[in-house]
């Protein structure tokens, strides 16, 4: 596509960012806004990452999002965050004011939106498993709205870590552990919710799940943060088990929603994300 001087320019930077189909969300919305603007993925490997970011400071690029692995390795690079992805300790959204970068987290209200139209009930224990950085998003929204929070992780320690920082701004119960395939059935009570943040079972690796799905019962909710697939293999099994899912691409509609806003200061109709959603995923 052809980029006049007047074209505004976005990105999201990742890898792999093969599979993104945030271009067609952005772009949809740019065009329902009738703003002359271009969203693009960039393949960012990590040793280049702090090129990428002067790279696109300088090609005064409008706005970028930030995906796997960049979301905590980025807020060095940038002159300004804003309060609450500082806490959080990961940034999903970059706003580029004259030069001056100032990173966003847009991840965890994304999630929580998810989740309320789902009408999930929050109010039971929530297992997050992983510790990145949209971990550390969703953690940070939902320690405000859930009972108990257990972060399990393949490296322990970065669950220990997480769960320490989340003690500091709650009183309710949280805890860190090794993520075990086996997830034991005895953590599980009625009404529990079990948020997948990990890659395990995103494409190309849609066969494999991060955990046994013998243990979910019909009472537990299942939420997969991954897109692409539209139902992992976590999603399907937990439904054929009668419990309730929600797929990673509300997630991603309602961040999406959210990083549009930052950059533009425009709201557009969440349908017209979701339609874009929908249209690229079945493209694939």
């Amino acid at each position: 596509m052809h980029v006049n001087g007047e074209t505004k320019i976005y990105a999201i930077i990742g890898d792999p960012v093969e599979h993104t189909i945030s271009p067609f969300l952005h772009n949809s919305a740019f065009k329902a806004t009738e703003l002359n603007s271009i969203y693009v993925a960039f393949r960012v490997i990590p040793e280049r990452l702090a090129q990428a970011v002067d790279g696109l400071r300088s090609l005064s690029v409008k706005g970028f999002n930030v995906t796997i692995p960049h979301k905590v390795t980025v807020s060095p690079l940038l002159d300004e965050i804003d309060p609450s992805a500082r806490k959080i300790g990961a940034v999903n959204t970059v706003k580029n004011t004259n030069g001056r970068l100032m990173g966003y987290n847009t991840d965890g209200e994304g999630a929580l939106m998810a989740l309320e139209e789902a009408n999930i009930n929050l109010k039971g224990k929530t297992i997050i498993l992983g510790a990145g950085g949209a971990a550390r998003a969703i953690a940070f929204t939902l320690v405000k709205h859930v009972n108990e929070i257990v972060i399990c992780n393949r490296t322990e320690a970065k669950a220990l870590e997480l769960a320490s920082e989340l003690r500091k701004h709650t009183d309710i119960p949280v805890t860190g552990k090794k993520l075990d395939f086996q997830l034991s059935s005895e953590e599980l009570d009625d009404g529990d919710l079990i948020i997948n943040t990990t890659s395990v079972g995103m494409h190309p690796d849609i066969d494999n799940s991060p955990i046994n799905t013998d243990v979910i019962s019909r009472n537990i909710t299942v939420f997969d943060i991954v897109y692409t697939p539209f139902k992992t293999k976590l999603l399907k099994e937990a439904e054929a088990r009668g419990a309730k899912t929600v797929p990673g691409i509300n997630m991603l509609v309602y961040q999406a929603m959210k990083s549009f806003e930052i950059w533009t200061k425009k709201t557009v109709n969440v349908e017209v994300f979701f339609k874009a959603a929908t249209n690229a995923l079945e493209r694939q």
